[in-house]
Parts: structure tokens; sequence; C-alpha cells
């Protein structure tokens, strides 16, 4: 990485959330992927070097940062544990459409607490039918008075059984596709809100991801993000295009985290009277991860940058991102574990850790292949624009 390439607010981001990752998340990252337990201690740590709201402006609480930022600390978090790197990384993906599509008293009301590490907030948009088609989500939200009344089920909600606040999406308008959907925060605590079931996961154990039931749950009309029906299904897809660079921020994370566990191994492990570094065949599988990293860590942060400025290709790039920095953490976590050998399949070594934790980015905020679709339908809509 080319630190001369960033600001000092972000070298200063990126230092903080580096110390916190070192000395509150990796000593206990083993710890709380075995037991799939939430590591409260990290939280904690995180809100007391104020890094909490990172991705949040200063008239809102925040530390007035960006997406850049954003993607900055959830790498440094994620080359500690990949899991609490989108612990973190979730709470920007809950309350980006507030800040994209709320008023300015719902930021006021919301904001401020997730900015100051005292609340935390989860995103309701998947249900079991309504995963890459968001758009076919079944979960109502039907008006009475000054109040909705919502029913459903919303699944993969990573983060929902900590979160104070969750961003719920729900049809308003039945018969109108994704332009009848709207969007709510929802608090915890709220009857006809339940947590139900907590997936048995493969990686990223430390972070819950949950069902979400919902019964009759009573909202009041201040609670509709925007004060307008209809809009929740465009801030989704707007919500997506600045946290999808989050998501490739953890994927790089996991993959230097990785790569840096591979190079010492390497070193240290001794075979034929030399270190096992020593061998082309390994010296070559070392330059191809170093490469891929840095080609990712430059789309990564090309994607958010343009994501701070709205740049008008920022679903193409940040699609582009997701794409690459998660196959690439697969193949570096993938060729990590084969570079430590037999003790790279036993839990005895952390590197195992990080290939599981890896898997699931190519998976959630839209598979690799959607970001494929994304990126393809972008260029072909430019071609057209071209020729016209």
């Amino acid at each position: 990485m080319i630190r001369e390439l960033l600001t000092p607010q972000n070298i200063d981001f990126m230092e903080r959330a580096r110390e916190v990752a070192e000395k509150h998340i990796r000593p206990i990252a083993a710890k709380h992927d075995v037991e799939q337990t939430y590591p409260w201690s990290a939280q904690r740590a995180i809100k007391e070097a104020g890094l909490s709201g990172v991705w949040i402006p200063k008239e809102y609480g925040g530390a007035g940062g960006g997406t850049l930022d954003l993607c900055l600390v959830v790498e440094q978090f994620s080359r500690a544990c990949g899991g609490m790197g989108v612990a973190y990384a979730v709470n920007a993906l809950g309350s980006f459409p507030v800040l994209l599509g709320g008023t300015d008293d719902q930021k006021q009301r919301w904001l401020p607490g997730i900015a100051a590490g005292e609340k935390l907030i989860s995103f309701g948009l998947s249900e079991k039918d309504a995963g890459s088609d968001a758009g076919s989500m079944t979960t109502k939200a039907e008006r009475d008075g000054d109040d909705y009344v919502l029913n459903g089920l919303k699944k993969w909600n990573t983060g929902g059984a900590v979160a104070s606040y969750n961003t719920i999406f729900a049809v308003t308008q039945p018969g109108r596709g994704a332009r009848g959907i709207s969007a709510f925060v929802v608090e915890a605590g709220t009857p006809g809100y339940k947590v139900g079931k907590h997936e048995d996961k493969m990686g990223i154990r430390c972070v819950p991801v949950v069902e979400i039931e919902l019964n009759d749950c009573r909202v009041a009309k201040s609670q509709l993000l925007g004060g307008a029906e209809g809009q929740g299904f465009k801030h989704a897809m707007m919500t997506l295009d600045l946290a999808r660079p989050g998501v490739a921020a953890q994927a790089l994370g996991l993959a230097q985290g990785a790569f840096e566990l591979a190079v010492e191994y390497t070193n240290k492990r001794k075979q034929f009277g030399q270190s096992i570094s020593a061998f082309q065949g390994i010296q070559w599988m070392l330059a191809d991860m170093a490469t891929q990293i840095e080609a990712a860590r430059t789309l990564v942060y090309t994607a958010a940058r343009a994501a701070d400025v709205r740049a008008k290709n920022v679903s193409k790039l940040s699609a582009m991102c997701k794409l690459m920095a998660t196959d690439v953490a697969m193949m570096v976590t993938t060729h990590a574990v084969q570079l430590f050998g037999g003790y790279g399949y036993c839990k005895d070594y952390p590197i195992e850790k990080y290939m599981r934790d890896a898997k699931i980015t190519q998976i959630y905020e839209g598979t690799n292949q959607i970001q494929r679709l994304v990126i393809a339908r972008s260029i072909l809509r430019e071609a057209a624009s071209a020729a016209d």
C-alpha cells in the first residue's frame, strides 16, 4: 500500500484501526469463532478509539469521513478477524439508507447514537425467497392511522441479534413491484419484533446472522424513511453501491492477513535443509498473491473514492471492486492454507479461519454472479449511449 496516496485523515483512521485490531481483536478472534459469540470487548475498544462512525457526517455526531475511511478501517479489522470486520461494516450498511433517504429529523434521531458507538444497526432486505431478487419480497407494511403494521420474515440479518435498530424493507404498495417497497427504521424491543433463528455458520462466526420475525409489529409513520412510500428499493440499491466497497475491504483485509501469515510461516518452515520460501514454486505463489492483493486494493480504494464523490459510474466500480477483491480473498486464503500444508487444515493454526471467513464475501451483498450482471449491464448501457 502506498501511504502517500492517502490523506492524513485516512492514515489516522487506518492506524487507529490497526492498533485496535492488534490489541483487541486478534487476541480474541479464535475464542469468539469457536463460541460463536459477539466480541463486545472489541466493540468497546472501537468506541473508545473514536472509530464507531467514521462514515457519518460531523453534523450527526460522526467523524466526517467517507466510504474510503470506512474501507480503511474495515480492512484493518478484517486483517485480524473477518467476522469483526463485517460486524463493524454492517453498521454502515444499516445506516446508509438513513443517510441517503432519511429526513434531517430522522438523521438527528438515529445517527448520533450509531456514531458514538452507543447503538448498533442492521439491514433487513433479504428474505427466504427474495435474495438476489430483492424486489420480490413479501414482507408487508400496512398503513393504520398514523402507524404502519409490519408482517413478514427477514432472512440473513447480519448483526440483528445485537442491533438496537434495524432498517427494514417492506411492501407498502402491493402490485407495484420494486416501486412499492418502502424502508422503516425499527427499534429492537418493539412489540411484534422478534429475533428468530440464529444461523450456525461456516465463517464470520463472531457476528450473529439471524432471522427477524415481524408479527403485527407497529411502528409510527415517523419511522418511514424519508416520510414517503415507494422510495425503499431505490435507497436499498444506492446503499449497496456505497456498501459493496466495504465488503471488498473486508475481503482485502482477509487476503492481506492471510498473506502475511503465509510469508511468516514459509520463512520459518524448513524442508530439505532450507526455508520453503527459498523454493521457486513457493516464491511464485507468494508473488501472485501479493500482486493480486495490490490490484484489488487499488480497485477498492478507487471505487470508495468514487462513492465519496457520488461519481456516475459508482455502481459499476462498486460491483467490480466487490467481485475482484472477494475472488482474490478466496484465492489468497486457499493458497495460504496450501502453503501451511497439513497445519493449514488444523484449527491449531489461524489460517483456516481466514479461508472460512473469506467465502461469504463472494456471496453476501450480491453474489459475484450478480456483480457480473451489474457490470455487464453498465457496459452495455454505456455502449448504447455512445452509439446514440
